[in-house]
This record gives C-alpha cells, sequence and structure tokens, in this order.
C-alpha cells in the first residue's frame, strides 16, 4: 500500500471511530449494539444464502414466504434483519431470468449473503448489468434463450434484492446441506446458475 492508501485508510478508521463514539454518546445506539451488528454482518455468507435457496427448493410452503416477504421468511432461519433494508426475493424459471445490480453503487442484502463480491461494487459491472446484460451474462458463461425475458432489478438503499435461481436438474433427493453447498453468491446476483459439480 502507498503512503496515500495507508493515509486514507487510517483518516477512515479515525471517522468510523468518531461516528461510533458520538452515537453512544447521543444514546442513539450503544457500544454492544454497534458490536452485535457488526458481528452479525461479519457471519454471512453466501453459503448462508445457499442454506436460505436450499429451504425453498425443498420446502415450497417456505418458498412462498420468502417470495412474498423475503425478510419475515430469513428470519425464520435465525437471519437477524433487524436494521437492515427490506429484502425482496425473486424467481428465475423457464420464462424469465433476474439479474441483481445496485445502479447507483454497491446496495447489496449483506445480512444474508454478506460482503458484496468486488465485481458486484465496480462501475463497470454496474453500467454493463444496465446496457449489455446478455453480454454481461455471456462472459460468465450464462446464456439466456432468446425466449426468455431478461429482467434486471435494481437494489437500492430502501430495498435489497436477491435471485432464488432454479433448481437444477438431477438434484431431485438431494438434502438441504448438499444442495447448499452448489449455491453461489453470483448464482443469487443472477450472473450465473447453479451447477452440478
Amino acid at each position: 500500500m502507498s503512503a496515500p492508501d495507508d493515509l486514507l485508510r487510517v483518516s477512515a478508521e479515525r471517522l468510523l471511530v468518531a461516528i461510533r463514539d458520538i452515537l453512544a454518546e447521543k444514546s442513539i445506539v450503544s457500544p454492544a449494539e454497534i458490536a452485535d451488528r457488526i458481528a452479525i454482518t461479519e457471519a454471512a455468507s453466501p453459503a448462508q444464502g445457499g442454506g436460505i435457496v436450499a429451504r425453498a427448493w425443498v420446502d415450497p410452503l417456505f418458498r412462498q414466504r420468502l417470495l412474498g416477504d423475503g425478510t419475515r421468511a430469513v428470519e425464520e432461519l435465525g437471519v437477524v434483519m433487524r436494521g437492515a433494508p427490506p429484502l425482496g426475493v425473486v424467481e428465475n424459471d423457464g420464462s424469465v431470468h433476474h439479474l441483481v445490480v445496485c445502479t447507483l453503487c454497491s446496495c447489496y442484502p449483506r445480512a444474508v449473503l454478506g460482503y458484496p463480491p468486488f465485481w458486484f461494487k465496480s462501475a463497470s459491472y454496474r453500467a454493463r448489468a444496465v446496457r449489455d446484460p446478455r453480454g454481461l451474462l455471456a462472459e460468465w458463461g450464462t446464456i439466456v434463450p432468446a425466449g426468455v425475458k431478461l429482467r434486471i432489478v435494481d437494489s437500492t438503499a430502501d430495498y435489497r434484492w436477491m435471485v432464488l435461481p432454479r433448481r437444477p436438474e438431477g438434484t431431485d433427493g438431494w438434502d438441504e446441506e448438499r444442495l447448499a453447498s452448489i449455491v453461489t453468491a453470483g448464482d443469487m446476483i443472477g450472473v450465473t446458475i447453479p451447477k452440478i459439480a
């Protein structure tokens, strides 16, 4: 790291500490609540999202609840959504393929999927997802047939989105753990589709 990068990192850390101190001083949030929220975010990962997808694949009633109210459904599985924007879930099927992007910055369902992949935050991904989504997906090896509608979903500060991908053929009889193991962050963003290894 260069000296300017180090200086920027130190400045950002000082600013974060100052904001936390002010929030605690004004009794807006306690240091324990801040630590709790950080721990929750750090614990979230694409594996957690994969478990949610797997449950929806094997439990039609949960799938229905997940598509109707993503926040409430994932809370059933122990995911803490307190303080997080609402979670919307869109389903890929034979007639529509969804692709999630945050056109303004990097709004992402961190409470469910953890930190966003580096490419999700890039200006290139954000622009191409809107301008040339089929070309972008092709670079990921995802070919959306001409007859399948491609829908771009904008994740925002007010509402976060994830994709419920199609369950791959040949997974009948698989348990939730095995199903969850094949689901990646890309599948829940819509740039890839789950594949059997």
